[in-house]
């Protein structure tokens, strides 16, 4: 495991969302134009087996239960390698997702290349769209790196989509979010 920050070198405020056609565990292709329409999408970069990812998942899952009827579709996106990793594997996801009980969509990028047009580094990485799909807010859940939310005294994520859902303009500091590596090919 390495330790690493967002990147910002892909994608820009106001850059547009790459699009995607990913596999989800509910063994369905999905991609970007499914959430046309939607006033915002947060797209996280995630894994099963990140000791930074396993404590945020609750958080997601708050997320999404508290804003889906404003518009918020949140998906998870695991882009490590399987092979070496197999705790990242399909299976494993669909694993994860029970154990967890996610409640938002979990899709498998096997070919790595929805994380490096999206410029993804870390897990977890979240970016957060417009209706637009414009990046809006792309940094860390909370300053409680490894811990889980309730631990934090911050709270950006949340905060930034509450003002986007709000019609606001974006005004949380953008700190990078921190965790694994993506595990490349």
């Amino acid at each position: 495991m390495v330790y690493t920050y967002s990147s910002y070198k892909v994608l820009q405020k106001g850059s547009k969302a790459p699009e995607f056609s990913l596999k989800g565990i509910d063994e369905k292709k999905h991609s970007l134009k499914e959430f046309k329409g939607k006033k915002t999408l947060l797209a996280v970069f995630m894994c099963n087996h990140c000791p930074y990812v396993k404590p945020k998942v609750s958080k997601l899952n708050e997320l999404q239960k508290k804003y889906s009827s404003k518009g918020l579709q949140i998906i998870g996106i695991n882009s490590n390698d399987t092979e070496k990793y197999p705790d990242d594997s399909f299976e494993k996801m669909k694993e994860f997702a029970e154990e967890k009980a996610i409640n938002f969509l979990y899709l498998i990028d096997e070919t790595q290349e929805t994380a490096k047009n999206y410029g993804a580094a870390c897990t977890p990485d979240p970016f957060l769209f417009n209706e637009k799909l414009e990046l809006v807010y792309h940094g860390r859940i909370d300053d409680a790196h490894g811990e889980p939310h309730e631990k934090a005294k911050t709270n950006e994520l949340e905060e930034a989509v509450k003002q986007l859902l709000e019609g606001k303009k974006i005004t949380v500091e953008t700190l990078p979010s921190a965790g694994c590596n993506i595990k490349w090919k």
